[in-house]
């Protein structure tokens, strides 16, 4: 099990779509695009190796439409296409900065990505490229929180690292309620008992079930991503 003072070889990074939209409220939001893949850069030096599960609520939220009555699988195939455009948009970027990437995706679209081989993403992390898994698991009613969590576990990855907007995982939103607690180390267990909004229970009981740690950090803050690879003292540990 990695700690905080061991250093990462190769991570898995979740990115939700809103973090994608900056301030936009909707879309992609250029600059926040070449920033996330600047970290990723700077992060890569280490010689880690990095896979990103990227999600598509800055353009489609699967689970909100459903519950304003369209099909939930119908949904979660509209906001699995989202995640195709975030991929190739933080592919873009990361390649325009000279780092070398692939897109895998779990839905067969062979002239946008590479259709998603176990083997053959573990080749691609192996010569140093980076991967954006798209497309979430390629099943409805899976979140890309799960996916995250399924694909850490098949690269045999030291972890997951989930990039958020705020500095840790904590007691209730730290943005409406001044009185929330931070949590640094907290058990797979406690997220579940206390229905810490974290990661749905699919991606925690994957986690728990194959010891794989959970770091949620605040993307938003320069070297994070760095800092996280690096096993230094940053968000919340979830083990």
């Amino acid at each position: 099990m990695i700690t905080r003072k061991s250093k990462a070889k190769r991570i898995v990074l979740k990115i939700s779509g809103e973090a994608m939209m900056g301030s936009l409220g909707f879309g992609i939001d250029p600059e926040v695009n070449d920033s996330i893949a600047g970290e990723i850069k700077e992060a890569r030096k280490g010689g880690v190796e990095i896979a990103i599960v990227i999600g598509g609520g800055n353009i489609f939220r699967g689970v909100k439409a459903a519950s304003g009555g369209m099909d939930r699988a119908t949904a979660d195939y509209m906001g699995m296409l989202a995640t195709m455009l975030n991929g190739l948009a933080l592919q873009d970027a990361l390649e325009r900065q000279g780092v070398l990437t692939r897109v895998m995706t779990a839905i067969d679209m062979r002239q946008l990505a590479e259709p998603y081989i176990r083997r053959r993403a573990l080749r691609h992390l192996e010569k140093g490229r980076v991967v954006i898994f798209v497309c979430g698991t390629g099943n409805p009613y899976f979140t890309t929180d799960t996916a995250a969590a399924l694909r850490a576990v098949e690269m045999g990855a030291d972890m997951i690292m989930k990039a958020t907007k705020v500095d840790g995982v904590y007691s209730k939103d730290p943005m409406k309620f001044k009185d929330a607690k931070k949590f640094n180390k907290l058990t797979y267990m406690d997220v579940l008992e206390k229905q810490l909004k974290v990661m749905d229970a699919t991606a925690i009981s994957l986690c728990m079930d194959n010891n794989l740690p959970v770091v949620v950090f605040n993307m938003t803050k320069k070297g994070n991503i760095g800092r996280a690879v690096k096993g230094l003292p940053i968000g919340t540990v979830i083990s």
